[in-house]
């Protein structure tokens, strides 16, 4: 360490004695007391007390009091007492420098008892044996003094960290109970994207507790780190098998869709023909399975574009065929005008060749185009031919000879049975017998309205 600066030509160096306890293996930092040192300045020492904690001898060996003994705390062999003693007193300045900004930190408040207990115990450390002249006793007292007060609420400080470490180690070990139960799920029946986002979620989790939450013992983080990683890799691996095995089935199912589409490219030259073969094709692309999307939009475009080509081909046939069918309609659409008269007609026998010969102009006009129009055609007529069909069935019922003689025989019943019924009547009535007479006369006329039916 150099000496102050003198007008000699070589400074004189210092030797101080060794000391007699251990120095601290690190000593607060001068940013640690430097806002506290800035508001207030401690006072250095005065003529009076460095003459009487210092003295220096003829060989420059530099002493200090300590209680009533005096130590030897280095040499100045070199210079003049004053200087040895400026020496050493700006090494107890320095040392009271640090007393004095503790105790001004302690009192503003604010910083962290542990802390401060700390550097004090640093700095009491220097102050022991210090190679230094002044009041060192004193600044131990002070020290002490200091470590006193702090203890209460260095003991706070640790109570309330371990609450925040214990409450950190609970969070953090809910986390990780997340993570395991989302990796015991049945892995083979989850939606990927929602696992892999929902594991995201409590990854970013975990970094911001150990960026921002208290710092965990090793042991304990690393054991909750071990737990949580595992989580995290039995779910990773089961992903890359799932997707491994995805790829494979959207390359096996884009091999496929790629052969459907060079088969249905191929169906081109067929034209119309080709639409049955297509629609086979369409079949084996529904069970092709999928591709991924990119792949099966792009493959469906081209296989799309093949049955565009081949329905297009079927329109312009169609179109032509209806083009053709044109007079064809007009020329059914005035048999169903001329089929109106068949109804007209009273005599059956004249209705029904009317409705043949239509039938027979009707084949003649040939097949029609589109097959709607031929239907809806068709039925038109098919609903004279049905009424005409309703007036003969009738016909037959009433003018066939079995149904005639039945029919004649239930008349000669019925009159048998009136002219009875009737006798009964006049008997009743002369007689003055009300209920007989209230019964024959409710049968006869049940028998005459039958009679009336079968048209007697």
């Amino acid at each position: 360490m150099s000496a102050p600066e003198s007008s000699k030509p070589t400074p004189p160096v210092p030797v101080p004695a060794p000391p007699a306890a251990p120095l601290p293996r690190k000593l607060p930092s001068p940013a640690a007391v430097a806002p506290v040192a800035a508001a207030a300045t401690p006072p250095t020492s005065t003529p009076e007390e460095v003459a009487k904690w210092g003295r220096v001898s003829e060989d420059g060996t530099v002493e200090v009091l300590e209680g009533e003994t005096w130590r030897v705390v280095g040499q100045y062999p070199d210079g003049t007492p004053e200087e040895a003693l400026a020496y050493f007193v700006r090494k107890y300045d320095d040392i009271a420098f640090k007393v004095h900004a503790l105790e001004q930190r302690h009192q503003a408040g604010g910083a962290s008892a542990g802390d401060l207990a700390k550097q004090a115990g640093h700095v009491l450390t220097e102050a022991t044996d210090a190679a230094a002249v002044g009041d060192l006793a004193g600044l131990r007292d002070r020290l002490n003094a200091l470590t006193d007060s702090l203890s209460e609420a260095t003991a706070e400080e640790a109570r309330q960290a371990k609450e925040l470490v214990d409450k950190a180690v609970a969070e953090r070990t809910a986390l990780v109970e997340r993570a395991e139960a989302i990796a015991a799920r049945d892995l083979s029946k989850v939606q990927w994207k929602q696992l892999t986002a929902e594991l995201g979620a409590l990854f970013d989790e975990w970094q911001a507790h150990q960026q921002n939450g208290p710092r965990l013992s090793k042991g304990v983080s690393q054991q909750l780190w071990k737990r949580f990683r595992d989580a995290r890799a039995v779910v990773d691996k089961q992903r890359r098998a799932f997707y491994s095995e995805l790829d494979d089935a959207h390359k096996a199912a884009r091999d496929a869709k790629t052969r459907l589409v060079e088969r249905a490219e191929a169906l081109a030259p067929r034209g119309t023909d080709g639409i049955p073969s297509y629609r086979n094709l369409l079949d084996e692309w529904k069970a092709a399975g999928r591709a991924g999307r990119k792949a099966d939009d792009a493959l469906w475009a081209r296989f799309k574009a093949a049955g565009d080509a081949l329905y297009s081909a079927r329109a312009e046939e169609a179109a032509a065929e209806e083009a053709e069918s044109a007079p064809k309609i007009e020329a059914r659409q005035a048999l169903l005008e001329d089929a109106k008269a068949v109804a007209d007609e009273p005599n059956i026998k004249s209705a029904r060749a009317l409705l043949t010969r239509i039938q027979r102009q009707w084949d003649e006009v040939g097949r029609i185009f589109p097959r709607e129009k031929e239907r809806a055609l068709d039925d038109r007529l098919r609903v004279i031919e049905q009424a005409l069909k309703a007036r003969e069935e009738v016909d037959w019922k009433k003018n066939n000879p079995e149904t005639k003689a039945r029919a004649n025989d239930m008349s000669s019943q019925l009159v048998e049975a009136i002219e009875k019924l009737e006798a009964e009547l006049a008997a009743a009535e002369k007689a003055g017998d009300k209920k007989a007479a209230k019964t024959a006369a409710d049968a006869l006329e049940a028998r005459r309205t039958w009679l009336n039916a079968l048209g007697g």
